[in-house]
């Protein structure tokens, strides 16, 4: 889940860098930072608040200068603002942002057991078509499912397991009322 300050301020990057014609050096510049962010070690030392503000930039300058002026004034301006915490779900928030403007969408299906490419991309033509989008699925196992998939593409979620089904009769079935005795 990403946060809605990280989708702002992706969003303000990403529009920037298409108005300036910089979105592909930019967008390879936050795909590396992501892969940084990604090592615990990394990530526990710039998101510590112990560590001076100094401290975690000058560890990131050498990263830093070989990306485009605008990733290097957008990762400055983070940490003016005191939104470094931004740099955690960047990655995400951006390939989102680039799927949108190219019109398609990434999520996953989840399901008791492994699916084969034919029904994923069954999923993924039946999904596209609803959504209007070209649409890619990540097939990821929950066995507590028992049967059927759950989806979820986007702000979506479409859930057809049994596990799914049985707790809407579980609550279907809280919720009915019950005969009085005087209609006994």
């Amino acid at each position: 889940m990403i946060d809605p300050v990280t989708n702002r301020y992706a969003e303000a990057l990403f529009n920037l860098a298409r108005s300036k014609d910089a979105l592909d050096p930019v967008s390879e510049d936050i795909r590396r930072l992501a892969e940084e962010f990604r090592s615990e070690s990394v990530a526990s030392f710039f998101f510590d608040a112990r560590v001076s503000i100094d401290a975690r930039r000058s560890k990131l300058d050498p990263l830093l200068s070989g990306m485009h002026e605008l990733t290097q004034n957008f990762v400055g301006l983070l940490f003016d603002k005191r939104r470094e915490d931004v740099l955690r779900n960047l990655g995400d928030a951006f390939r989102r942002c680039l799927l949108r403007a190219s019109g398609a969408a990434e999520g996953v299906v989840e399901s008791a057991r492994p699916l084969g490419a034919s029904e994923i991309q069954d999923l993924e033509a039946a999904l596209g078509r609803r959504l209007q989008k070209s649409v890619k699925l990540e097939n990821r196992i929950v066995p507590e499912l028992i049967g059927g998939v759950r989806v979820i593409v986007e702000s979506r979620m479409v859930d057809l397991s049994l596990a799914g089904r049985l707790d809407g009769l579980r609550k279907a079935m809280k919720e009915a009322p019950l005969p009085s005795l005087q209609d006994a």
